[in-house]
């Protein structure tokens, strides 16, 4: 890997839908963003059994070095994932996949967005904030690794497509 790029020099990103065979590569990621990450078999139920259930991944000449989920119910969407591998954060690779993944939620009828994030994660909740997602409520013990609560977090699509 490459790993970070000079600042003025951004890194050329390709975007696209996961297929199952990024399943391998996502699940490595997932273990190294995630205390407890879900297994292989969660993101290949996810692609082939969940017919809520949107991924993308973010490549980097052609390798996976991120990738974000969401289950669109109705007309709101919830985020599942979104993780960036470690030698590419603070690049902007998160912002530009939650990006994608608020077009993609519009485009297919999604009005809302959610997701919950750690208080500890304070560059994730900064992130979220720039996005347009306000704090909206609390999940007591949500997180089993260590009974963290998490905050709940909501953003109007449409108005941030305005």
């Amino acid at each position: 890997m490459r790993g970070h790029e000079q600042a003025n020099q951004p890194v050329p990103i390709r975007f696209r839908p996961m297929t199952l065979d990024d399943v391998g590569r996502v699940s490595e990621l997932e273990k190294l963003a995630f205390p407890t990450p879900w297994p292989a078999d969660a993101f290949y139920n996810e692609l082939t059994i969940n017919k809520h259930a949107r991924y993308i991944v973010a490549e980097v000449e052609g390798e996976v070095v991120a990738y974000s989920g969401m289950w669109l119910l109705f007309d709101e969407a919830h985020i599942t994932n979104v993780a960036v591998h470690p030698q590419y954060r603070g690049q902007g690779i998160g912002e530009r996949l939650m990006r994608q993944m608020m077009s993609l939620a519009l485009l297919e009828g999604g009005k809302k967005m959610t997701l919950e994030v750690r208080p500890s994660n304070l560059t994730a909740r900064r992130l979220y904030q720039k996005l347009g997602f306000t704090e909206q409520g609390i999940r007591k013990k949500y997180y089993t690794d260590n009974d963290e609560d998490a905050i709940i977090m909501w953003v109007n699509l449409r108005e941030q497509a305005n």
